[in-house]
């Protein structure tokens, strides 16, 4: 089926990494919860089942992993493809790679792509944070979205405002963070659009997806021994709820 306003995409992000090309490519397929959201793995052969019903178009361990599908499950994207090319620097040491998604989108296609393009960026920003500060550590993961109130176009800088993270605060500062209970993290991404904070046992996240018309959504990646999915969800909800119901 065709769709009037379908066009295609792509989005092409390269870098370096002080970790091997096999701790990358373990990352893309049996890790991914420790940056992204937990997937199965691709089965290990071209023509493989993967996530969400896609496929396996290139396999070559660990330099060249390729994954497509062209029925991707909802209305406004038709093709959707993920490209990992992977090669070893200095002497195997390091790696890098080469990231590209690709596909259809059908409608909405400049907002779409935005968000797309931006998201892409926070996530292989925290992929490089997973692989060089927590893999291979085991993680529990929690995500959690906010209700009507966090589509405000202000809903991410009330978040901020929350956690008590100052105007002026820049990538790298540490600082004291006021959520469900205070810790200490650094602060390892900001913009206007996302915010990271990196504990010595956890990746957080916030989605300021309230620019794109969806509610601002949190994820917690937590490597600690004793971590609960559930608790840090009961947790970070109650606390995302209680920002938009507080008085202004």
């Amino acid at each position: 089926m065709t769709h009037e306003n379908e066009k295609a995409f792509e989005i092409v992000r390269e870098f370096e990494v002080d970790a091997t090309p096999e701790q990358v490519w373990e990352a893309i397929t049996n890790g991914t919860g420790g940056y992204l959201w937990p997937m199965e793995a691709p089965e290990p052969k071209v023509g493989g089942k993967a996530a969400f019903g896609s496929t396996v178009t290139a396999y070559d361990r660990p330099h060249h992993l390729t994954i497509r599908s062209e029925d991707v499950g909802f209305p406004i994207q038709s093709v959707n493809q993920l490209e990992h090319v992977i090669e070893s620097r200095d002497g195997g040491r390091r790696a890098w790679v080469r990231y590209v998604h690709s596909g259809i989108f059908t409608d909405d296609w400049d907002n779409q792509y935005d968000g797309a393009s931006r998201h892409t960026d926070f996530y292989l920003h925290t992929l490089r944070e997973y692989l060089t500060r927590f893999a291979p550590r085991p993680v529990t993961f929690a995500q959690l979205d906010g209700g009507e109130a966090a589509t405000a176009p202000d809903a991410l800088a009330a978040v901020e405002r929350a956690l008590g993270l100052a105007d002026d605060a820049a990538e790298g500062t540490r600082v004291t963070v006021h959520g469900p209970q205070d810790f200490e993290a650094v602060l390892d991404y900001r913009n206007a659009y996302f915010v990271g904070l990196r504990t010595d046992d956890a990746l957080i996240r916030f989605f300021g997806r309230n620019h794109w018309g969806a509610p601002v959504g949190i994820s917690v990646h937590d490597f600690a021994a004793d971590a609960d999915a559930k608790k840090d969800e009961t947790a970070w909800q109650g606390w995302l709820d209680g920002v938009f119901n507080r008085p202004s």
